[in-house]
């Protein structure tokens, strides 16, 4: 995902889904940048955590229900502000919006630099082929010699960089979107894919899906709401509000819309 500084406007240029821009403001006199709005930083292109709805406007998708749901809890509107993810954590820093939503993963790196909520979903990597597919490997470690499809700038391509330092050769394939990866497995011009978990299950629900899953690792990451270093107050608020809604059964009821069995409960044992 790269972010391109074309001109002093293009940093103004975030798409804001109900048509109003969060600016670089300040946290004052409240817990939100914008009195009665949630805003909430979101790269719009990750099916099915979030993503546009056919009429390629509405966002839709398990962070973007989380993050009503939220809203909703704290007595607040909220409004998506769709960023490139290269420039994501540099926008909550800077104001212009309150938090990050976005299929964000908490690490010890990521912890020192930013506020995180509890964890409220869990994810593994996944690799996935064609169905039928002529590709005789079964993990990642045994795709040397093929071309593998993953997202730059995330788990799975830290993942594979790691494959590769440990002497594993394949031909790599990095997109800016994860349905890139999926489009070009489709007309066949990569071999596979690797990727969350929780996008692959999403892509092999359809009863007509072209793809399989053939290997899944443990869930070592989980994802969390991320926010500018020393927001603890509306860090404590959000925690609130999830524990509110793993407790009163949302959590579950949204993993079930979204992907059909409990990929939440596992977040927070």
């Amino acid at each position: 995902m790269n972010f391109r500084k074309i001109a002093a406007l293009a940093a103004a240029a975030l798409v804001v889904i109900s048509g109003l821009y969060a600016g670089g403001g300040k946290q004052s006199g409240g817990l939100t940048i914008k009195s009665g709005t949630l805003t909430v930083g979101m790269e719009i292109g990750y099916p099915p955590m979030e993503y546009y709805d056919s009429d390629g406007r509405t966002p839709i998708g398990f962070d973007v229900m989380l993050a009503k749901a939220l809203a909703e809890k704290l007595g607040l509107k909220v409004e998506f502000i769709d960023t490139a993810w290269d420039g994501i954590f540099a926008g909550v820093n800077t104001g212009k919006y309150d938090c990050i939503m976005s299929s964000v993963t908490v690490t010890p790196e990521r912890q020192v630099v930013h506020n995180f909520t509890k964890p409220y979903i869990g994810n593994a990597q996944s690799m996935v082929l064609l169905q039928g597919s002529k590709v005789t490997a079964r993990s990642p470690e045994e795709i040397s010699g093929i071309s593998v499809a993953y997202q730059a700038e995330t788990t799975s391509d830290f993942y594979m960089a790691k494959l590769r330092a440990q002497g594993v050769n394949f031909t790599e394939y990095e997109y800016d979107k994860v349905m890139n990866c999926f489009d070009e497995l489709r007309l066949g011009r990569v071999d596979a894919i690797v990727c969350d978990s929780l996008v692959a299950v999403d892509y092999i629900a359809p009863p007509n899906s072209p793809f399989e899953i053939i290997w899944q690792g443990p869930a070592e990451e989980v994802f969390a709401v991320c926010l500018k270093k020393g927001n603890d107050a509306l860090t404590a608020a959000l925690d609130k509000a999830l524990d509110e809604l793993f407790a009163d059964g949302t959590m579950l009821k949204l993993s079930q819309d979204v992907f059909k069995f409990d990929m939440v409960s596992a977040a927070r044992k």
